[in-house]
């Protein structure tokens, strides 16, 4: 296929060149909804402008990681357009105080594979930050890495909370618990987050993009530490997978609750899993209709789960970025026509819904910020062939 698949390459220009911050160098999400710069949706970004062969791609990657800690530590939200904008929320200016996904493993890995240099400076920033969670965040018994706070995930009202909401989900409820858990935060010396005892969950979600993305990032640098560090962590990950579920489960005191909910980011050890079982498992869960399968992408939570919703924010609707992370796992596991089906189902949900942030699985209606930068690796997924994605470690 070529870049311009599915005629979706004018309207990705337009709406990445419209929310470009130029004297900022990163792309707002949503100009009006979302104007700051978020770390896992920039990593995104920057794959989409690498795609469109753009050199804003390694600026954006760049100005992403340019709020990091001696430690390592990347925020995951910066205020570039007004440092003192939730200052008082954070306890300082310009950048917050917890992070997001690492994808900027993956980011700069698709830099690479498209001809661009990130350059020396670059990739030690992403290792120091994965780094830095592979060693500084504190471990559950399990060995795998915990979050500080449901915002770390990316999926911020996924029924993997539900344990610490109660029943039945109360969203409003919800947003006050997450301001709460921000006060229970433990920090260092400089303020990075490393544990939050109220909130001590290592996700299978979060775990896989730890893992997926120090192994991407080990493949261009040729890290032998953290190529290791990862696959030990794919290790303890696959222990947590329950057959009998089909799904890979959390860590933590909600592990033999909502921890065991069947979420779509729940499936994303896909990315890395060593086992092929596990792998045809998942993949003919997405392509279930009374599970996961969608005219317009798979939910974000499975129709037999009693949380499913797919009219609510991450509670069964589709959500192009885990679609697009499907998609790369399908091809790193040579799985065409999964691959073919997921880009199908994204690029009609992406223009379905006027490129929204997310969309219902069902009819295709846009909700959330409309149009959301994010939304152009429908592109990326359209334009790339079957090679890219098709090389390289899996785990």
């Amino acid at each position: 296929m070529q870049p311009n698949a599915f005629g979706l390459e004018p309207t990705v220009r337009e709406v990445l060149e419209r929310h470009w911050v130029e004297e900022h160098g990163y792309t707002a999400p949503n100009r009006s909804a979302y104007p700051w710069l978020w770390l896992w949706d920039s990593c995104f970004h920057a794959i989409c402008w690498a795609a469109l062969g753009d050199e804003r791609a390694t600026t954006e990657l760049s100005t992403a990681l340019s709020g990091q800690s001696a430690t390592g530590f990347v925020p995951h939200m910066g205020y570039l357009l007004d440092p003192r904008e939730a200052a008082g929320f954070w306890g300082r200016s310009g950048w917050s105080t917890i992070t997001q996904p690492p994808m900027y493993g993956h980011a700069a890995a698709e830099l690479t594979r498209r001809g661009f240099e990130p350059g020396p400076e670059l990739l030690d920033r992403a290792t120091a930050g994965l780094q830095f969670l592979l060693s500084r965040r504190k471990r559950s018994d399990e060995g795998l890495v915990e979050v500080v706070h449901p915002w770390e995930s990316g999926a911020d009202d996924s029924p993997r909370w539900d344990d610490f909401v109660g029943t039945p989900f109360d969203r409003a409820r919800w947003y006050a618990l997450k301001g709460e858990l921000m006060a229970a935060v433990v920090r260092s010396a400089d303020g990075s987050p490393l544990a939050n005892p109220t909130f001590a969950v290592a996700p299978a979600g979060f775990n896989a993009l730890v893992a997926f993305n120090a192994l991407e990032l080990a493949e261009v640098t040729g890290s032998s530490t953290l190529a290791a560090d990862a696959r030990d962590l794919v290790e303890v990950l696959d222990s947590r997978w329950d057959p009998e579920l089909g799904t890979w489960c959390d860590a933590g005191p909600s592990a033999g609750g909502s921890g065991r909910a069947l979420t779509l980011d729940g499936l994303l050890p896909v990315l890395v899993t060593a086992g092929d079982d596990r792998v045809e498992r998942v993949f003919a869960m997405l392509g279930d209709p009374a599970l996961f399968a969608g005219r317009y992408g798979p939910a974000g939570v499975a129709r037999a789960d009693p949380s499913f919703d797919p009219d609510a924010y991450w509670r069964g609707a589709t959500w192009p970025q885990l679609n697009y992370l499907l998609w790369f796992a399908a091809g790193r596991r040579g799985r065409l026509r999964d691959q073919r089906h997921l880009v199908e189902a994204t690029v009609a949900g992406a223009l379905a819904s006027g490129m929204a942030e997310y969309w219902h699985p069902d009819s295709g209606r846009g909700m959330g910020a409309i149009p959301q930068s994010w939304t152009s690796l429908a592109l990326v997924m359209a334009g790339a062939s079957a090679g890219p994605a098709g090389d390289g470690p899996v785990g």
